[in-house]
C-alpha cells in the first residue's frame, strides 16, 4: 500500500467516531487549568531531599487537579519572573516585596510558613489581590511552650547550674551563691495579647502567677477568659517579674522595648522574646544586662540576625539564647505545614482562608475576581 492510505483511512475512522486527538494547544490548556502551587526553594536541601521532611506533601501530590514545584529565591528574594504561572506560593525564608507579584496577575495566594509576615509586602500583596496565608495554628503551643520554657530555666537559673557541674567539684560547690527564684504570686507580664499571647497565661495557670498585659486591639473578654488582666504598657513593664514580647513586628513595635521601658522594669526582672528581633533595641537590652538595670534575658531572635560573633550579648551570662528555633519540634512544623495547605485548598475551591495577616483582602474585588 501507498504509505498515504493507512493514514487517509484512520482519518475518515475517526471521523466516523467523533474522536478528536489531542492537539499540543489543548495540552497547554489542561496545564494552565490545573492549581499550580509553587514552594520556596528553601524547603529543599542541594540534594534534592526535603529540609523539613515532617511537612506532609502528600495532599497536593495526591490531587489530580494540583501541580506544583520548587522555585527559588534570587539573593533572598522571589522573583515575578519565576512565579508566573502559579495559583499560590508556600513562602518560607525567601522575601516578597511589590517586585515579587508575576505581571500576569494570576498568583492568588501567599502562604507564609510561620505566623511572621514582615518578610512580605502585605499591602502591595492586597492592592493586586493576593491574600497572604499565616500558621497561628501551627505555631500556637510550641511558641507559648517556648515562653515557658525560657520562664522555667530562668527563674532556675539553669544555664548557670549547667556549667557549675561542667566546670567540676569546684564549681560545683558554688550551687548555693546560685538560688533561683519562685514563681508562686510573681507577675507574668505580656506584650500581646492574641494568639501566642493567650495560649502563654493557658499553660503557666498552674504556676501560681498573677497575669497582666497590654494590648490596645484585643477585646476585654479575651483578657478575662485567662484572668489576664488588662494595663497600660508602662504599666506592665514596671510590674512584671517575667515580661514577654508577643506582638508583630511593625512600625509601631520596633523598639518597643526601648532604654525608656527597660530601665521601668524591676531589677530583679527577666524579658523574653520569641517574636521579632527588632521589637527590641537590642544596644540598649545589653546595657540593661549589663548594668544589672533586669536580672536577665531569654531571646530567641536578634537584631540583626544572626548576631554577630563579636555581639557583646554572647558574652553576657544572664542571658539565654536560642537560634530563633527554640519551638521548631516535628510537631511544631507539621502543624504549620498542614495550616498553610489548608489556605491553599481553600483558595483552590474558591473559598477564603481562614486565616490571614490582613483579614480585608476579602473585600478587594481583585481577590474575588481571582476566587
Amino acid at each position: 500500500f501507498n504509505e498515504k492510505i493507512p493514514n487517509l483511512v484512520m482519518r475518515m475512522m475517526l471521523q466516523c467516531f467523533s474522536v478528536n486527538l489531542p492537539t499540543p494547544e489543548a495540552k497547554v490548556m489542561k496545564n494552565q487549568d490545573q492549581f499550580r502551587v509553587a514552594l520556596s526553594g528553601a524547603f529543599q536541601n542541594n540534594d534534592g531531599t526535603p529540609v523539613f521532611p515532617m511537612f506532609d506533601l502528600s495532599p497536593l501530590s495526591d490531587d489530580p487537579e494540583v501541580q506544583f514545584e520548587y522555585v527559588a529565591g534570587i539573593d533572598g528574594r522571589m522573583s515575578a519572573e519565576s512565579l508566573e504561572g502559579f495559583d499560590a506560593l508556600v513562602l518560607l525564608l525567601e522575601k516578597f516585596d511589590a517586585n515579587s507579584i508575576p505581571a500576569n496577575n494570576r498568583l492568588t495566594l501567599i502562604a507564609r510558613f510561620g505566623v511572621g509576615f514582615d518578610t512580605v509586602d502585605v499591602e502591595a500583596c492586597k492592592i493586586k489581590g493576593i491574600a497572604v496565608g499565616i500558621t497561628p495554628n501551627g505555631v500556637r503551643r510550641p511558641v507559648a511552650a517556648s515562653v515557658l520554657t525560657y520562664i522555667l530555666a530562668l527563674s532556675g537559673k539553669l544555664m548557670i547550674k549547667d556549667a557549675l557541674v561542667r566546670g567540676g567539684p569546684s564549681t560545683f560547690a558554688e550551687r548555693a551563691q546560685h538560688m533561683g527564684t519562685g514563681l508562686v504570686g510573681k507577675t507574668l507580664g505580656s506584650i500581646g495579647l492574641g494568639n501566642i499571647g493567650v495560649e502563654v497565661f493557658r499553660l503557666c495557670a498552674p504556676l501560681g502567677m498573677n497575669f497582666i498585659a497590654h494590648d490596645p486591639y484585643i477585646d476585654s473578654t479575651v483578657a478575662q477568659s485567662v484572668n489576664v488582666e488588662l494595663k497600660d504598657l508602662e504599666s506592665v513593664f514596671r510590674e512584671s517579674d517575667f515580661l514577654t514580647l508577643n506582638v508583630p513586628l511593625s512600625e509601631e513595635t520596633l523598639h518597643l522595648a526601648n532604654a525608656a521601658r527597660l530601665t521601668l522594669m524591676k531589677p530583679t526582672a527577666y524579658l523574653i522574646n520569641t517574636s521579632r528581633g527588632p521589637v527590641v533595641d537590642q544596644t540598649a537590652l545589653v546595657t540593661a544586662l549589663t548594668q544589672g538595670v533586669i536580672a536577665g534575658a531569654g531571646l530567641d531572635v536578634f537584631d540583626p540576625e544572626p548576631p554577630q560573633a563579636d555581639d557583646p550579648l554572647l558574652q553576657l551570662d544572664n542571658v539565654i539564647l536560642t537560634p530563633h528555633a527554640l519551638c521548631w519540634t516535628d510537631q511544631c512544623f507539621a502543624g504549620i505545614g498542614a495550616q498553610d495547605l489548608e489556605h491553599v485548598f481553600a483558595v483552590k475551591n474558591g473559598q477564603v482562608p481562614q486565616a490571614l495577616a490582613d483579614p480585608t483582602v476579602a473585600d478587594e474585588p481583585a481577590f474575588h475576581l481571582k476566587l
